[in-house]
């Protein structure tokens, strides 16, 4: 009696649903993390509102740019030149506030003032 399972066609269509059903896990996994970053009151605060690119420079100035650079070109801690590009707004505001990446400080802007420095980063 012939094995059906070792069939090439039967295989690869059980190997082609157990990687589509992995795909389907971590891209449901990580928009779960998504959604529970938006639910945060904070987040959600930052978000909804408008930054001033130029308070944001300011705000910079004074708590980023001893470890990033006048410029945000990276001096201790890395560039932050097209930073906007590479993480999204929502990740930038864990990045800050979380203290979770040393020897980054935990830091908690008040929401106005994330949004600015969030709208400061975009320009960069």
């Amino acid at each position: 009696m012939e094995n059906k399972l070792a069939q090439p066609g039967i295989l690869i269509r059980r190997i082609t649903l157990v990687v589509l059903a992995v795909l389907l896990a971590i891209s449901a996994s990580l928009l779960g993390f998504h959604l529970i970053q938006i639910s945060d009151p904070y987040v959600s605060t930052v978000l909804s509102l408008t930054g001033d690119s130029s308070r944001g420079h300011d705000m910079f100035q004074i708590n980023c740019a001893g470890c990033h650079g006048l410029q945000a070109d990276g001096k201790v801690g890395p560039s932050l030149q097209h930073v906007s590009k590479r993480k999204s707004k929502i990740s930038l505001i864990h990045q800050v506030t979380s203290g979770q990446t040393p020897p980054m400080p935990k830091f908690q802007p008040s929401p106005q003032e994330m949004a600015d420095l969030l709208s400061y980063l975009e320009k960069l």
